[in-house]
């Protein structure tokens, strides 16, 4: 039994499929607990001011409030920081990673993947970027 609080995550993605496929990958490995989803960015940054969180998941592009300014608004909102600080970032996407790579670092991603990335390095990514948002906290 680990004495080491699991890295508590948020999924964001306006398919409910991906969620679930996202959530399957994450909650394999024990030290990581799905704690909330969202379907888009203006719930993410709800949810984000109400909970504690060590990582983001979440889509580049979705309907309302799309990755990128999601990202943003989560690690400058100043309700966000009274719960712990921003946490780390992971962004997702379909289309083409090139063009949100630039983007990604201005947000201050911590980490830019495709969607079908190998579970393992989905894994890794999630962990790296828990440990960043701890790190802030």
């Amino acid at each position: 039994m680990s004495t080491v609080e699991p890295v508590a995550a948020l999924l964001v993605d306006d398919s409910s499929q991906q969620r679930l496929g996202w959530r399957m990958v994450l909650e394999a490995h024990p030290d990581i607990e799905v704690v909330a989803e969202a379907p888009d960015g203006a719930r993410a940054l709800a949810l984000a001011r109400r909970m504690p969180l060590d990582v983001v998941v979440m889509d580049v592009r979705m309907p309302r409030v799309g990755g990128l300014a999601a990202a943003e608004r989560i690690r400058t909102d100043a309700q966000v920081r009274e719960q712990g600080g921003p946490p780390g970032i992971v962004l997702m996407t379909a289309l083409d990673l090139e063009d949100f790579v630039g983007p990604s670092a201005e947000v201050g991603a911590d980490a830019l993947l495709y969607k079908d990335v190998e579970p393992e390095a989905l894994l890794a990514a999630v962990l790296a970027a828990a440990t960043t948002g701890r790190a802030r906290a």
